[in-house]
């Protein structure tokens, strides 16, 4: 049957999707999984792990944090958080190549709010750690209540900002999600 050209059937949406914005959408999906993770591993520490630590006694917490920075690395860890970079950054690009561009704009602000959670990580929380993990062994630690207060205080308000700015992030690869969902990938804007 032939149909004038306004009139035509529209194809499902499915057959419509190419290659390039599947992988948009798809790689929108999986960056909006590792910044939920890493959003959800700074939220942990911020109303459980340093809740609890905070009331015990110097030795414990110092050999605590020392344990937990000297666990958290690892190839999963590695993997979450550099993916929280990575993927976003990639599928801005690839919203962009298909004319995806309001998406587009919340992934790349998502990419810019992680980029103050590494800057944070990097420029303060990791030196922290390296300069709690140089104090040595808890046990031999002469003065550890002074140990402690050089760290705690500062780590646990700068993990405060990073659970804000993965949560932002978080927030900006969903409404990232959104409207991959309901652009018509035919359509521009």
């Amino acid at each position: 049957m032939s149909y004038p050209p306004n009139l035509a059937p529209v194809p499902p949406m499915a057959a419509t999707v190419s290659g390039g914005a599947r992988a948009a959408g798809l790689t929108v999906g999986a960056s909006t999984t590792l910044m939920g993770l890493m959003a959800g591993l700074f939220w942990g520490f911020d109303i459980s792990v340093m809740p609890g630590l905070a009331d015990s006694d110097d030795l414990t917490f110092v050999t605590a944090m020392q344990n937990i920075n000297a666990a958290i690395e690892n190839v999963l860890f590695g993997a979450v958080f550099v993916g929280a970079f990575v993927l976003p950054a990639i599928a801005t690009v690839l919203l962009f190549s298909t004319a995806r561009r309001a998406a587009a704009a919340w992934t790349l602000v998502a990419v810019a709010c992680y980029l103050v959670t590494l800057a944070l990580t990097m420029g303060v929380e990791v030196p922290l750690n390296d300069r709690l993990a140089a104090a040595g062994d808890p046990s031999r630690i002469t003065d550890l209540a002074a140990v402690r207060a050089d760290f705690e205080g500062l780590w646990v308000g700068v993990n405060v900002a990073r659970t804000l700015t993965c949560t932002a992030a978080v927030v900006c690869l969903s409404r990232a999600l959104v409207l991959y969902g309901r652009k018509n990938p035919l359509a521009r804007g």
